[in-house]
């Protein structure tokens, strides 16, 4: 059995939406594009006067160009100092026709019923396109900032049961949601408590969103063995092998499949020179002394120095399009088929990545084919 979507035979690529910022520099504070960083935007996020623009609109210019590069879709993250992503994803979704958008969100926002009803919407409104990821793993300080008292592997627990209810009350009976008592779905646990749940009308019958969830421990992969669809690791030193298999097996001995993907940030140029002088420019606008950005070269194209250049994760690729594009195939032979790639300033990035490699990385699903002439 597997976790409920057709395994791809062709590696799948989404992009990660900025959620504070879209500059050329560095340095957060200077990044000014779409009115993020300093000084602050003045007037509404879409500022009517000419020439004026707000962050919104600087969104939807990245998710129009992930469209048109031929990107799969984008993510939308969760980021308790940034853009709300339920509002960016519902944006993304409306700005375009075929893309994948997932939302990431943390279980506490609201109930499993609400977050069930709000993406039914999504999904009817988007013919099916929206994802869920799970931010389970949180920090504490601003867990408890926003009223959340749940920490440790309760955390996991009660995303476990978010899950099962969110399932339940889609996949209800939508005859018996209608108002036949005891007849719905009905489920008591720690966290949560529905007695005759379901949608009915126009919400019933749509496709649950794609889940996503993320994480190392055996907690977090034990939530993805049994509730996942897609498990998204972070590259380390040693490499995503073991946490792959250690997922392989949980979800093995649970009686499904679970889809890999990977998280990476990326900086591809024509020439491997010209990628690192990228990278030696933005270094050194950060540490104009000191150890060199050379020193975090880890190997195999990799580069341990992203998160000083604010990347959410450490490790990323840095090449030409070629190095990049086989390093992606090699992990798509590990086991990986979802790719989620991020790049500063998005724009310029996203095009490159859909104009100069993709088709390097994906050669048998991303190169246009003349089609045959009728006869």
């Amino acid at each position: 059995m597997s976790g409920g979507h057709a395994e791809t035979s062709a590696p799948e690529f989404l992009w990660r939406l900025p959620t504070r910022g879209d500059g050329r520099r560095a340095d957060p504070g200077l990044r000014h594009r779409g009115g993020f960083g300093a000084p602050a935007p003045a007037g509404p996020a879409t500022d009517v006067r000419p020439g004026r623009f707000g962050p919104f609109d600087d969104l939807h210019q990245i998710v129009h160009a992930a469209e048109l590069s031929g990107l799969d879709g984008v993510l939308a993250p969760y980021d308790p100092h940034g853009e709300e992503s339920w509002i960016v994803a519902g944006g993304a979704l409306r700005a375009t026709r075929h893309s994948r958008v997932v939302v990431e969100f943390q279980p506490a926002f609201g109930t499993p019923v609400y977050a069930a009803k709000m993406s039914a919407t999504l999904q009817r409104l988007s013919r099916g396109r929206l994802g869920w990821r799970l931010a389970v793993d949180t920090d504490a300080a601003e867990a408890r900032a926003r009223g959340d008292r749940v920490g440790g592997d309760d955390r996991y627990a009660r995303a476990a049961e978010f899950l099962t209810v969110a399932r339940g009350v889609w996949n209800a009976d939508p005859v018996a949601a209608a108002g036949f008592r005891g007849t719905g779905f009905d489920y008591a646990g720690e966290y949560f408590d529905v007695v005759d749940g379901g949608f009915r009308g126009i919400l019933s019958g749509l496709p649950f969103p794609e889940i996503q969830l993320t994480g190392d421990s055996d907690a977090a992969l034990r939530l993805s063995a049994e509730h996942g669809d897609v498990h998204v690791f972070t590259e380390t030193v040693e490499g995503p092998g073991r946490s792959l298999t250690a997922l392989r097996d949980r979800a093995n001995r649970a009686g499904r499949t679970v889809r890999a993907a990977l998280e990476l940030p990326i900086i591809a140029r024509e020439t491997e020179s010209e990628a690192w002088a990228r990278v030696d420019r933005q270094w050194r606008e950060l540490h104009p002394s000191g150890p060199d950005a050379q020193a975090w070269r880890i190997g195999d194209d990799r580069w341990a120095g992203f998160a000083d250049l604010g990347y959410p994760q450490a490790i990323g690729l840095v090449g030409s399009y070629e190095q990049v594009a086989r390093k992606l195939r090699e992990y798509v032979a590990a086991g990986v088929d979802t790719f989620v790639l991020s790049g500063h300033p998005h724009i310029e990035e996203v095009h490159r990545a859909g104009e100069h490699l993709l088709f390097h990385a994906d050669p048998a699903g991303r190169t246009l084919r003349a089609q045959e002439a009728p006869a």
